[in-house]
């Protein structure tokens, strides 16, 4: 089984296939990132592209394909998921989502709690908690970094990275997430047969940049 993953839900703009045989055992075919929070519609494609060819596949042969559905700003992450889904509906495949911060945890191999957090803007952080890195417990929230009750937890993420004062601790990698751990949980999970969520983007709260309202009446002057 073949999979295509990529995530733009953070700065990283990131890729990678994956495959698992019959029994479920994974391999990493090609991954590629890069860290732009400003071109992640430039950088995508051309990133895909340069997996195929180092792995000699084209699009034709991928079974499956994931894409991070964050939390994260909205222009990014719009970049992605429109990406999956015209890349899917053009070859006829699924395409499934994979919370960012989900991708993130796995790639720890964790087997003990700790927090995990993404940069929200605002001086707020996108964080959730996990029992292990296949484990989250609870939704992912939106907070500011002073009003987490982190319960003295490893903490791992750019968002703790950037906060560390505030936290009081130093946070541990990966900072940003890699998408061959992507591809790695999307094909567990498939293989378990178990149900990924909608390719459709988590918003936490409504997006910074808002529709103008109509124009305001100017008065004129009469002399």
């Amino acid at each position: 089984m073949l999979l295509l993953a990529f995530d733009t839900a953070t700065p990283a703009v990131t890729a990678a296939i994956g495959e698992t045989d019959a029994d479920g055992a994974f391999a990493l075919r090609a991954s590629a990132s890069s860290v732009d929070a400003r071109r992640h519609g430039e950088l995508l494609t051309p990133t895909i592209q340069g997996l195929l060819t180092e792995s000699g596949l084209t699009l034709a042969e991928l079974d499956h394909i994931a894409v991070g559905v964050g939390p994260g700003p909205y222009t990014g992450l719009r970049v992605g998921l429109a990406t999956g889904r015209a890349f899917a509906d053009a070859l006829g495949i699924p395409c499934h989502g994979v919370v960012t911060l989900d991708a993130l945890a796995f790639a720890t191999k964790r087997t003990e709690p700790f927090l995990g957090m993404t940069d929200a803007r605002r001086k707020e952080v996108f964080w959730a908690r996990y029992d292990d890195h296949l484990t989250r417990t609870g939704e992912v929230q939106v907070d500011r970094p002073a009003e987490i009750d982190t319960e003295d937890l490893p903490l791992i993420g750019d968002g703790a990275r950037m906060y560390a004062d505030v936290l009081n601790t130093q946070a541990q990698e990966p900072h940003l997430p890699d998408a061959g751990a992507m591809a790695e949980l999307a094909l567990l999970r498939l293989h378990r047969g178990e149900e990924l969520p909608e390719p459709v983007p988590l918003y936490l709260r409504r997006p910074d940049a808002v529709e103008p309202g109509a124009p305001k009446k100017v008065r004129q002057w009469v002399k």
